[in-house]
This record gives C-alpha cells, structure tokens and sequence, in this order.
C-alpha cells in the first residue's frame, strides 16, 4: 500500500515523502529575487507533480500558471523551465502561461509511460493516450518551436504484446525529442510490485525495449536534423568533461 492513494501504481515517492506540499507563492518569488540578485539568470521548477502546485494550498485548482508569470515577472530571470508535470493537471491556462511568459523556455517534458490505455489505467495514470495527445497538440499549437521530451516504461505488469504495439503507436505519432525509457523495476510497497505472476520475461522486456528506442530514435533525428543550420541563443554551462575545449550548453 503506498502512502497515497491516487498514486502512481510504480511510484514509491508519495510512502516515502508523504502527500503534496506546496511551498507559498511569495516564498518562491523572493528566493527567485534572491538568486536574480546573485547572478543566476535561469531557474527550474521542481516538483513530484509540479504543475499541480497550490492545489493543497486553494483546496480547489492549482496555482502553477500563476506561479509560472510570478517567477517569469522577476528581474533577472531570463529562463524558466519545470519538471516533472503530469499530463492530467496540463491545463489550458498552463499552456497559456508557458506561452505568454518570455522567460519560460520553449520545452516540456510530459511524462506518457504508456500508450495503451489499459496500462495507463493499470498505472493508475488518470488519462488516456488520445488525452495525452490532446493536450501535447494543445501545447504545441500555442507555443512556437516546443521541444518535447517524456518518460517511458517498459514492460509495466501484465503488458501484453497488443498494449505494447499501442505505446510504439502513441510514441510514433507524439514524435518526441527524446525520451527517458526505463525498464520496470518494482518498488517493495507500491501496487505494481505486489503480483509478481504478472511480471514480464527479462528477454520480451529486452526485446520491446530496443523496439521503442529505436521509434523514439527516430523522430528525434528528424527533428534535430530539422534544426541544421539555424542559429539558437543556448546558455553556455562550461567545458565540457570530455573534451575541455570544447563548451557545453544548452538551448
């Protein structure tokens, strides 16, 4: 049993941090000021279930979008990005934000784990795949060039060849950036751990692993090789660890 029960059916966060907790608005504003004033020029929002930010504080809908314009507002800030959200709480006056606001980058990592909708429900996800692909549409119908990355597992309980042709399905259409695939490993005390019989063999797993990194692979080329030859404003990190002359940065 986890410590939350509408969690993730894999996740082990909620028993071992306990339920949501949002730290106050003003909070966050003036440590964003703070760390303008020392010269940091860009911030990450970080949170289990990000964009579900102030739902304990209102008892009603949550407060990230404002969250997101309160920090974009503060002087010196000149890029915001945020991880993780969950595709169900993706709302349009998120969407909106994410648009309106200069500061925040032009990038979403939207966790999909599954495109079969009996595994999504399995994994207690709370959307189906058309609803996730909805509301990626949505996303990048607003904002101009969204670079879009997402979480993948692979082999959840009981996923069975047809679920897992569903998720190459969803994947191929969603072409993403790239991914994070994962294998499923069962957490002690989460739902997903608790029938062993309906784990997957380790060279099925295998073999469904290699087949969606490669559908993953291969919108990203696409979609990197559509970007030869342009001109981006990336933020420079420092030399890189293999090769000191050579910089590191990111877009």
């Amino acid at each position: 049993q986890t410590g939350c029960d509408n969690s993730c059916a894999f996740c082990i966060v909620p028993a071992v941090r306990g339920p949501e907790v949002s730290r106050p608005m003003d909070e966050l504003v003036e440590e964003a000021r703070v760390l303008a004033s020392r010269g940091v020029v860009e911030l990450t929002v970080l949170g289990q279930n990000v964009n579900s930010y102030g739902r304990d504080l209102t008892r009603r809908r949550p407060l990230f979008a404002t969250l997101l314009r309160a920090l974009g507002a503060v002087e010196g800030i000149e890029r915001l990005r945020f991880t993780s959200p969950h595709p169900k709480d993706l709302r349009d006056e998120t969407i909106e934000a994410m648009a309106e606001t200069p500061a925040v980058c032009e990038q979403l990592h939207l966790p999909l784990q599954a495109g079969s909708d009996r595994v999504l429900a399995a994994m207690r996800r709370g959307y189906t795949a058309e609803r996730y692909l909805t509301r990626l549409a949505a996303a990048r119908a607003a904002i101009d060039d969204l670079a879009v990355t997402t979480d993948l597992i692979v082999g959840f309980p009981g996923e069975t060849d047809a679920d897992f042709d569903e998720t190459l399905g969803v994947v191929a259409d969603a072409a993403f950036d790239s991914a994070f695939t994962f294998v499923f490993s069962p957490r002690p005390g989460t739902r997903a751990a608790a029938d062993p019989s309906r784990f997957i063999p380790e060279d099925v797993v295998k073999d469904r692993f290699a087949r969606l990194v490669e559908v993953v692979e291969r919108a990203a080329v696409r979609r990197n090789e559509a970007r030869v030859g342009r001109t981006e404003e990336v933020l420079v990190e420092g030399p890189s660890r293999k090769d000191p002359d050579v910089l590191t940065a990111i877009i």
